[in-house]
C-alpha cells in the first residue's frame, strides 16, 4: 500500500497528500477478490459444499475487521497503512527502544509483511502451471522454469509500473480488473442460466461422510477459516488509504462497501457456481484450475478462450496488490526502527524500491517450493498474527487514540471495539492453532517450519535494527561534541 507524499527531512514524518478518491483506492484493492483462485479446490476437498458457508462467515468477519482498520487509518493520518498505525499504537511514551510493546507493534507489521509477501510466488506458480497445461509449445518445459520466468518478468514489470507511486498501480489495476473480474462474473453467473448448475451437487454433498463435530475437526475448521481470512478479509487495502483520500469520511465507506460487494460475489458465488456445476469430485480432480472446467461446461470452447486471459490478468493484478502491500510494510518497519534502515530506502517518489527488489528475490526462492497451497498455509500464520495484534491495537486505541472530528474522518459504529476484540481473540490464539494444525496435517513439518522460521526471523532483525539505531545515536552525539569543541 504505497503512500504518496514526502517526508520531513528533520523529523522523518510523512506529509501525505490527499490525492486519491475512493475509486483509486478501490482499484488497488481489486486484486483481493481474486484471491479465491488457489483455494477453490483446496476448500472443496476438505469440506465439500460447506466451503460456501466458510466464505460467507469469512466475508462477515472481513466487514468487522476492515471497519475497525478504516477508523484506525483515520485516527492516525501520518501512519503508513495497517503496519504503520499498529506500530504507533504500541510505541508508547517510553524512551526504551527495547520495550516489549514496541516489539509487539513491529511483530504485527512483520506478520502483515509475511502475509502479503508470498502472494507473488503463489500466483507465479499458478501462472506457470496454466502455461504448461494450456499452451502446447510449453508442454515439455518444466513448470518450475515457467513459473520462475513468469515471476522475473512480472516482478520487474510491476516495479517499473509502480516506480512513481500509487497512481501508476491504480491505472494498471483498472485495466487488469476489466480483463479479470468482468469475465469471472460472466462465467460464474452464466452457469445459473444455462442449466449447468445443479443445487443437488451442493445440498447432497454438504460435508464429507466421515466429518464429525469433535475437537479435532473443529481445530481443522479454524485452520480453514484462517486460510479463508487470508483471502476473503484482505480488502483492508481499500480502507487503509485514509491519509490519502480526499474525503476520508465518504471515501472510506464507499471503497469498503464496493470492494466488499466484489468479495461477496467472488468468494461466495464463484465457489457456489464451481461446486454446483462441476461437482465435488471433479473439483478435487482438478484443484488448481476449476475455473477452466466451469468455463468449458457453461460456455463451451469459447468459455475457455475467455477464461485463460481472465486468469492470467487476475493473477498479475493480485501480484501487484501483494507487492505493494508487503513492500510498504517493510518500509514502515524500517522507518519505525523495527527493521534495518536499508530496507526502508525509497526512490524520489517515496516508493520503497529496495523492499520491492528484496521481496521479489525472496519470492523467486519461494517458487522452488512448487505447491501454492503450502506457501499459502504458511503465510496464513503471518496474517493471523497481524490481524490479531491489529485488532487488539484497535481496542487499545479506543481510549488512547487522538480524537478526530466526526464531520471529517471515518468512524466505525459505536461499540465496534467489542466486535473487533472478539475477532482479535479468534485470530490469536484460535486461528493460529488451527492453521498450524493444517500446515502439519497437509504439508508436513516443512510448511509449518517455514511459517514459524520466517516469523521468528524478525527477532534477530529487530535486535540488529535497535543496535543500528544505538550506534547511530552514539555517532551523532560524538559529532555534536566535536562541533561544540
Amino acid at each position: 500500500m504505497v503512500m504518496s507524499g514526502s517526508i520531513k527531512p528533520d523529523k522523518g514524518v510523512y506529509i501525505l497528500e490527499r490525492t486519491l478518491d475512493w475509486k483509486q483506492g478501490l482499484a488497488i484493492a481489486l486484486g483481493v477478490p481474486l484471491l479465491i483462485l488457489p483455494s477453490i479446490g483446496y476448500f472443496t476437498s476438505y469440506v465439500w459444499g460447506f466451503s460456501i458457508i466458510i466464505w460467507i462467515l469469512s466475508i462477515t468477519q472481513g466487514f468487522i475487521q476492515n471497519f475497525a482498520y478504516g477508523e484506525l487509518a483515520s485516527r492516525y493520518p501520518e501512519a503508513s497503512g495497517l503496519p504503520g498505525f499498529v506500530q504507533v499504537i504500541f510505541k508508547g511514551n517510553t524512551d526504551n527502544e527495547y520495550c516489549a510493546s514496541k516489539f509487539i507493534g513491529g511483530f504485527s507489521a512483520w506478520g502483515y509483511w509475511f502475509a502479503w509477501n508470498p502472494v507473488l510466488a503463489i500466483y507465479s506458480i499458478l501462472i506457470g502451471t496454466y502455461l504448461h497445461g494450456l499452451i502446447p509449445a510449453f508442454n515439455n518445459v518444466p513448470v518450475y522454469f515457467l513459473s520462475l520466468a513468469s515471476g522475473i518478468v512480472i516482478f520487474g514489470f510491476l516495479i517499473l509500473i509502480n516506480w512513481k507511486g500509487v497512481a501508476g498501480g491504480a491505472k494498471l489495476g483498472y485495466i487488469l480488473a476489466v480483463f479479470s473480474i468482468t469475465p469471472l462474473m460472466f462465467i460464474s453467473i452464466s452457469t445459473f442460466f444455462t442449466g449447468s448448475f445443479h443445487v443437488g451437487n451442493i445440498t447432497n454433498y454438504m460435508l464429507p461422510l466421515d466429518w464429525q463435530w469433535d475437537s479435532a475437526h473443529i481445530i481443522i475448521l479454524l485452520g480453514l477459516m484462517a486460510m479463508a481470512q487470508w483471502s476473503a478479509c484482505a480488502w483492508e487495502t481499500a480502507a487503509i488509504y485514509a491519509p490519502e483520500y480526499k474525503n476520508p469520511k465518504k471515501d472510506i465507506p464507499k471503497a469498503l462497501f464496493v470492494c466488499g460487494i466484489f468479495c461477496i460475489f467472488t468468494f461466495v458465488v464463484v465457489q457456489m457456481a464451481c461446486v454446483g456445476t462441476l461437482g465435488v469430485e471433479a473439483i478435487i480432480a482438478e484443484p488448481y484450475s476449476p475455473m477452466l472446467g466451469l468455463a468449458q461446461i457453461s460456455l463451451g470452447d469459447i468459455g475457455v478462450l475467455i477464461a485463460i486471459p481472465m486468469l492470467l490478468a487476475s493473477m498479475v493484478l493480485i501480484i501487484q496488490t501483494g507487492l505493494l502491500g508487503s513492500s510498504k510494510a517493510m518500509q514502515s518497519m524500517a522507518q519505525e526502527g523495527n527493521l534495518p534502515q536499508i530496507l526502508g530506502k525509497s526512490n524520489i517518489h517515496n516508493v520503497p524500491i529496495v523492499a520491492m527488489i528484496i521481496i521479489s528475490l525472496f519470492n523467486l526462492v519461494l517458487i522452488g517450493l512448487g505447491n501454492p497451497s503450502t506457501i499459502l498455509a504458511a503465510s496464513a500464520l503471518g496474517y493471523s498474527v497481524a490481524n490479531g495484534i491489529s485488532l487488539f491495537a484497535y481496542f487499545k486505541a479506543s481510549k488512547t487514540a487522538p480524537q478526530v472530528k466526526d464531520d471529517e474522518y471515518f468512524k466505525a459504529p459505536k461499540g465496534w471495539k467489542y466486535l473487533a476484540l472478539a475477532c482479535g481473540i479468534l485470530n490469536i490464539p484460535l486461528y493460529f492453532i488451527g492453521i498450524t494444525m493444517i500446515n502439519i496435517l497437509d504439508f508436513g513439518l516443512q510448511s509449518a517450519l517455514i511459517g514459524l522460521i520466517v516469523l521468528l526471523l524478525y527477532v534477530p532483525l529487530w535486535y540488529y535494527s535497535k543496535c543500528e539505531a544505538r550506534d547511530r545515536r552514539i555517532m551523532d552525539h560524538q559529532k555534536n561534541l566535536g562541533g561544540s569543541n
